[in-house]
């Protein structure tokens, strides 16, 4: 249930599911630090990689900024998974329940994206397997001194950087939405990639549970692109951010002894 959930809530916006992951892994699972955040990890890439194929069967992912932003993930990532093992429980639960809280309040506070260029100023143009046209400028510079910092926060936390790395390409890197999603889940899958054997090098993974969870998180992320498709996202993301509200709260109690 775990990963098919993730894997399709994950997939329509863009993040991976590793905010769904680690939580649960701590809180009903009782994993340690290290074993929520390399667990998590694994079953994220997972989740993104099959995600990442329907995306591309869409034709909404930009590869030309999607590998240069993926090669900047990787030091970081490798970097993250060696400071992840100086996580204590309540450490990681504070931290991760601050950032709960404050993902929370991004989704519901947010605006649209900023207004379009002037007809003539995209530097890119992309079609998707609709025909649909999106023209946009992206700031690919920018892109890549965020993605480093995304792969230290992917391999650090758990969660795979979609939760910052998808925000950004919309708001801050001048992506459209769909194809930003479809972008940020290719980063993904090859961040991952790297901080999940990084964490299986150092013993962080709990290969059964990971296997069982990325199993379903794969046709999760099938149904997500699917769905993506169709429906609009903004509910889902307004309940997922609700969620992820009640859940930080939780860790952050946790952390507290007031549970």
């Amino acid at each position: 249930m775990l990963g098919l959930l993730a894997g399709t809530l994950g997939t329509i916006i863009g993040i991976g599911g590793g905010v769904v992951f680690v939580p649960v892994f701590l809180l009903l699972f009782h994993f340690t630090p290290q074993q929520a955040i390399g667990t998590s990890l694994v079953a994220v890439f997972f989740n993104a990689l099959s995600g990442s194929f329907s995306y591309f069967r869409q034709r909404r992912v930009d590869i030309r900024a999607g590998w240069k932003f993926a090669v900047a993930t990787l030091p970081g990532a490798l970097l993250g998974a060696w400071m992840a093992r100086f996580f204590t429980p309540s450490t990681l639960e504070i931290v991760f329940g601050i950032l709960l809280i404050a993902v929370a309040i991004f989704i519901f506070l947010r605006r649209g994206p900023r207004q379009k260029e002037p007809a003539g100023r995209y530097t890119r143009t992309l079609v998707d397997f609709r025909g649909q046209v999106f023209n946009y400028s992206p700031k690919e510079g920018l892109g890549i001194a965020i993605s480093f910092l995304v792969g230290i926060i992917s391999s650090l936390l758990g969660i795979g950087g979609g939760i910052i790395h998808a925000p950004a390409l919309i708001f801050a890197l001048g992506f459209p939405v769909y194809v930003a999603t479809a972008t940020s889940l290719f980063v993904l899958s090859i961040s991952t990639f790297f901080g999940g054997i990084s964490h299986l090098v150092l013993g962080n993974v709990l290969i059964i549970p990971a296997i069982i969870v990325a199993a379903f998180a794969i046709p999760g992320a099938q149904i997500g692109a699917l769905l993506s498709r169709r429906v609009r996202s903004r509910l889902i993301t307004h309940l997922l951010a609700i969620a992820l509200a009640l859940v930080g709260l939780r860790l952050l109690l946790k952390s507290l002894g007031m549970y």
